[in-house]
């Protein structure tokens, strides 16, 4: 506590009649000075006397406190702060400063912590390190006049360093104090360009660059979540780019990784993430229908009711044993162009349909062959049954009978019967929430259908079963394509609502798109999802198991996630993310990745300790940028306006600032002092003008 003596006024009367009285006297003495009157000298002291009185002068006290200024030690808790030695760096240093300054009179020390997400936080950072909005939110209560200076330990990656004008505004030197050291190394991988989709089937090219200390190149890997990997020598800090082929629809996640090198600060970005969705181009579908029949609009109407969608359909009006006497120039039917259908261009199609078809001696046995190497070497088909299928003429006496997945036994069933679901049906995405299945005790809602050909299962598994548990639905894989086999041509009884109907167009569209490898109707798969910050796993599977997710986090951790059976082909599991980037998420053979917040995060796109972006701070408010490598420098106290930082030292500003506590007045003149000088002053003014 100190105190400030001052004098003061608080005028008897008002100011205005004291300048006035003190005019008139003026004008008298002068006149009294004109005419050379004795004793002038006593009445303009008298005059002067009666005046101050009047003007009634105080002595004024003022009690004053000495306020603390404030220093702030911002601490870098980032995860790049984990490399090397940094931690430990900066965790000596602060308890150097906190002991040499939190002894220091009139110095409040304020330390505070950043770049790490809080304990118990769902929220990952996705911002970088931001040093100077905990610095803002440290002085948000401390005026400029008391703000004495920052210490920021950290690795100088920082991701909210103010332009220098901004920075002056603090109003005091910002000091950092570097981890690390300038001799680093580190290699890291970046992506220039990549496209946000692309067409599946189809390549697009991502533009990367590896960037190093030493020059030379370096091998780049590609891996994606479906297919082998690609590798590709790239010179370090040049642009390359690397051919990609979308496998699938949706997310296609696109990881690049580079060699690591010895001496790496952190192999962390050392790969990066491109995320592409995957659209698909117009789908070919060859749909060839046996005959006409009832069911024969229902295929064609779920085709061309999806815009993507290029429908070849023909259908076998006049077989070649028909002989009507029908002469051929007056036939107006095009002929089936079987050649160029199954030889020059089935690649072409995506899926091809037969519907109630059976040999009439259209397609030789070689075309046949040709549909199932097709199907081996990645193609679809979807085989509808009608009677003909049962027949010696039927598609199972061609080389189609070592891919289609039911044997006929020669027997047709004509009897009401409502499909129900397999125990694999009801694991199965494409059956397994199709409205008004039931459950395994309870019959389904769907109408009846009243024809099947009764097969024996040879491969594959079946999803729907009919009279006598015998196959109505039966999907298999072969080689890299697919089949389906479908035993009843009535599906086209739902699509008309008889008994009550049936989800005749899901259902047919979902085996459609499981046999175009749509990634949301596979049986056998891993997924995960991102919701919330939390990471949801879904193992789909035909066979129940207790199972258990390997978690690998963007740090490279690991995290072991218990998935639990849902009942439906699904186990599933939770994991709250508290980090940016991607997870690789493995569960026995089956691998995926989810992105979590930013993809690629800012935290580790450069770890190599640097001073760069904080000198502009430490020039704008006369600090310095200093490696701890070098020991720690000395810390003063200086005065406002002088020099705040030197070769061997750092300054903080001590500001004389305070506050009132209160205000103590006394009278200048007693009244008694000036009644005796009043009277003596007239008395002896009067006493030179009697002589």
């Amino acid at each position: 506590m100190n105190a400030l003596t001052t004098i003061d006024f608080a005028p008897l009367v008002p100011v205005w009649l004291i300048a006035a009285l003190g005019v008139v006297g003026l004008a008298l003495v002068i006149f009294g000075a004109v005419r050379r009157a004795r004793g002038i000298i006593w009445r303009a002291g008298a005059i002067a006397v009666g005046l101050l009185t009047l003007a009634n002068p105080l002595l004024v006290e003022e009690l004053r406190q000495p306020v603390p200024n404030v220093a702030v030690v911002v601490v870098d808790d980032s995860p790049s702060q984990d490399l090397g030695k940094r931690r430990e760096q900066t965790e000596k240093a602060e308890q150097e400063i906190t002991q040499r300054l939190g002894a220091a009179g009139n110095l409040d020390l304020r330390v505070v912590h950043a770049g790490r997400t809080e304990a118990g936080s769902e929220t990952p950072n996705d911002d970088g390190t931001r040093l100077f909005d905990a610095l803002q939110r440290a002085l948000a209560d401390t005026p400029r006049e008391r703000f004495a200076g920052a210490l920021l330990l950290t690795d100088g990656q920082v991701h909210d360093a103010p332009a220098a004008d901004v920075a002056r505004r603090l109003g005091g030197p910002v000091h950092t104090l570097l981890t690390g050291s300038p001799d680093e190394r580190d290699r890291r991988i970046t992506i220039d360009q990549a496209p946000t989709y692309g067409i599946v089937g189809h390549d697009v090219e991502i533009g990367l660059r590896v960037d190093d200390t030493v020059p030379g190149d370096a091998l780049v890997t590609m891996t994606t979540d479906s297919g082998p990997p690609v590798q590709k020598r790239v010179l370090i800090g040049q642009m390359a780019t690397v051919p990609f082929k979308i496998p699938h629809g949706g997310t296609n996640f696109v990881e690049l990784s580079v060699e690591p090198v010895d001496g790496e600060l952190t192999l962390l970005n050392n790969r990066t993430v491109v995320v592409i969705n995957g659209v698909r181009d117009r789908l070919r579908v060859l749909l060839v229908s046996g005959e006409p029949h009832a069911g024969e609009r229902v295929w064609r109407n779920l085709l061309k009711a999806d815009p993507s969608v290029d429908l070849v359909h023909f259908t076998i009006l006049r077989p070649p044993e028909k002989q009507d006497g029908t002469p051929i120039r007056e036939l107006s039917l095009i002929a089936f162009p079987i050649r160029e259908l199954f030889e020059l261009k089935i690649a072409e199609f995506d899926l091809i349909i037969f519907d109630r078809y059976r040999r009439r001696g259209i397609l030789p046995n070689n075309y046949f062959q040709n549909i199932a190497n097709y199907v081996k070497k990645g193609g679809a088909l979807l085989e509808a049954s009608g009677p003909g299928f049962a027949s010696p003429n039927g598609l199972s006496r061609t080389p189609l009978s070592e891919i289609l997945p039911g044997r006929p036994t020669g027997q047709i069933r004509v009897e009401g019967f409502r499909p129900t679901l397999t125990d694999s049906g009801r694991r199965h995405p494409v059956t397994a929430d199709l409205p008004g299945a039931g459950t395994a005790t309870e019959l389904p809602t769907w109408g009846r259908w009243f024809q099947m050909v009764d097969v024996d299962p040879q491969r594959g598994y079946t999803l729907m079963s009919g009279l006598g548990s015998r196959p109505v639905l039966q999907l298999d894989r072969v080689g890299k394509g697919r089949v389906a086999q479908i035993t009843s041509d009535h599906a086209w009884l739902w699509a008309r609502g008889f008994d009550g109907g049936g989800p005749q167009a899901e259902l047919l569209r979902r085996v459609a798109h499981w046999l175009m490898k749509e990634p949301d109707l596979e049986e056998d798969a891993l997924t995960a999802k991102v919701a919330d910050n939390k990471i949801e796993i879904t193992r789909r599977s035909l066979m129940p198991t207790e199972r258990t997710a390997t978690v690998t986090r963007p740090d490279g951790g690991p995290d072991d996630v218990v998935l639990t059976e849902t009942g439906d082909g699904r186990a599933t599991g939770t994991l709250v993310a508290r980090q940016s980037g991607l997870y690789r998420i493995s569960e026995g053979d089956k691998t995926t990745m989810a992105a979590v917040g930013t993809v690629n995060p800012r935290e580790f796109a450069d770890v190599r300790a640097t001073p760069k972006i904080l000198q502009p701070v430490a020039d704008a408010t006369g600090g310095s940028v200093r490696w701890l490598a070098d020991g720690m420098p000395e810390l003063r106290r200086t005065g406002a306006g002088r020099d705040t930082s030197g070769r061997t030292w750092l300054g903080l500003v001590a500001h004389d600032d305070y506050l009132v506590t209160g205000i103590r007045q006394f009278p200048l003149l007693p009244a008694l002092l000036v009644l005796v000088l009043l009277i003596g002053t007239m008395v002896t003014a009067w006493r030179r003008e009697g002589r």
